[in-house]
């Protein structure tokens, strides 16, 4: 089922604009110059609800506050316009994301689209839909590695899809300011952990991930890594752990893992699917010391959904956190502030997203500040020569409209009856620590 949800914040109500004949869905939506209408196509539902719900929330939270300093100044319009969005609920399918990015453009006449962060293959139909109709969308979608395949997999590269976000290995190019530094690629974040682990466990790794571009980019990638710094990952080479999304019963793999003393557990999957197989684990006695579950434990909603104590010592990738400093959001908002609109909402610890989703929303503005205008060309030429300050650090696209974010390590740790996502290791000055690596695991 499709559900449609519109959060109005220039106006009370978001009306649909009804289609009008011989008039692009573009040159329409310029047309009312009273507005820049914004989609938002997001899974709410379904097993990337978490990516949703925070990115949907942060991207809210943006144009409040722009909205609240009267809007973005268009050059061309001669005064500041608000921002209206609408959202749709892509339920976590990449068939009806296309379809709805559709809707948003023909039907809801948005001028763009934006997004937190999401698995690739929810973005690539996306990106497809604003090649076709030439509308920009600003989302994070990462890995680079596997993005990067999907981009230059089709006849032209897209190039009104602009992604901030992170890469497995591939370093910044010379002449880019992340060029040497570490801390922008998720193996920067795991080389501190894994050596940190190295000389307290037998250094025998499992390897699970969900056979889909995600999954499949990550273990492809990851797997060779750690090999090389003197890790036995459990049958490799015949892709052991790299498991269809329909799989249900993860006995098989647990018991193999179990049987080789395999003490630290890698993966990266939904959620719910990781969570499926974690609570089989359990069950089957297997109890690595450390669990590192990049994605599945990104969202509080997935970790808790995986019941009881689950997910306590699970660690994970750190993008965004309420501790980053010198990380301006708009009229004043701070990392801290932001998170504390989101605790207040949803009395739940902090969703990586919300940062991600804000700063999809600073880089728009910016964009079309500089641009003076709401046209795509012109807003594109702007986004190349980005070079912004947002609340998840600075913002520099390449020339594949890719900006690497800052990547830390994280883990969740149960505090009597409160969740905390840790920063336990981090290459940033502007991301200090919170607490050391909890280990063994519970």
């Amino acid at each position: 089922m499709k559900r449609h949800f519109s959060f109005s914040l220039a106006m009370a109500v978001v009306c649909a604009l009804a289609l009008v004949a011989g008039i692009s869905p573009l040159q329409q939506a310029e047309g009312a110059g009273d507005k820049i209408k914004v989609g938002v196509c997001t899974g709410l539902t379904g097993p990337h609800a978490g990516f949703g719900e925070g990115g949907a929330f942060g991207i809210q939270a943006a144009v409040e506050d722009i909205n609240k300093l009267g809007g973005v100044s268009v050059k061309e319009s001669g005064r500041k316009l608000p921002i209206e969005l609408v959202v749709l609920d892509n339920e976590g399918d990449p068939t009806k994301a296309g379809t709805l990015a559709q809707d948003l453009i023909l039907r809801d006449k948005v001028q763009f689209i934006v997004n937190g962060m999401d698995p690739p293959h929810m973005r690539a139909p996306i990106a497809g839909v604003c090649e076709r109709y030439k509308v920009v969308q600003i989302s994070g979608c990462g890995p680079y590695e596997a993005w990067m395949g999907m981009r230059k997999s089709v006849e032209k590269p897209w190039q009104y899809t602009w992604t901030p976000s992170f890469a497995i290995a591939t370093p910044a190019k010379p002449g880019d300011f992340r060029h040497g530094k570490l801390g922008y690629s998720m193996m920067d974040s795991w080389t501190g952990a894994l050596d940190e682990l190295a000389q307290k466990t037998n250094k025998k790794c499992a390897a699970f991930a969900s056979d889909e571009p995600d999954g499949r980019g990550w273990y492809l990638a990851f797997s060779p890594v750690i090999a090389k710094k003197g890790w036995d990952v459990y049958r490799v080479k015949d892709e052991f752990g790299l498991v269809p999304m329909e799989t249900t019963d993860f006995s098989s793999l647990i018991k193999a893992w179990k049987d080789n003393n395999c003490e630290v557990l890698w993966a990266n999957a939904p959620g719910p699917f990781f969570g499926a197989m974690w609570r089989q684990a359990k069950r089957m006695g297997y109890k690595p010391k450390m669990v590192y579950a990049t994605r599945a434990a990104l969202f509080f909603s997935d970790v808790n959904a995986w019941g009881g104590d689950l997910g306590n010592g699970i660690s994970n990738e750190m993008f965004w956190n309420p501790a980053f400093k010198g990380c301006p959001g708009i009229g004043g908002t701070t990392p801290q502030a932001l998170f504390e609109r989101w605790n207040k909402k949803t009395s739940q610890p902090v969703n990586q997203n919300i940062g991600l989703g804000y700063q999809a929303i600073q880089i728009l503005i910016d964009a079309i500040e500089r641009a003076g205008s709401l046209e795509a060309e012109k807003i594109n030429a702007a986004l190349r020569k980005t070079d912004l300050m947002t609340i998840y650090h600075r913002v520099v696209f390449d020339e594949d409209n890719f900006s690497r974010d800052p990547v830390s390590f994280g883990q969740w740790v149960k505090k009597g009856n409160t969740w905390v996502n840790e920063v336990v290791i981090s290459n940033h000055d502007f991301l200090p620590k919170t607490a050391d690596l909890l280990f063994p695991i519970p």
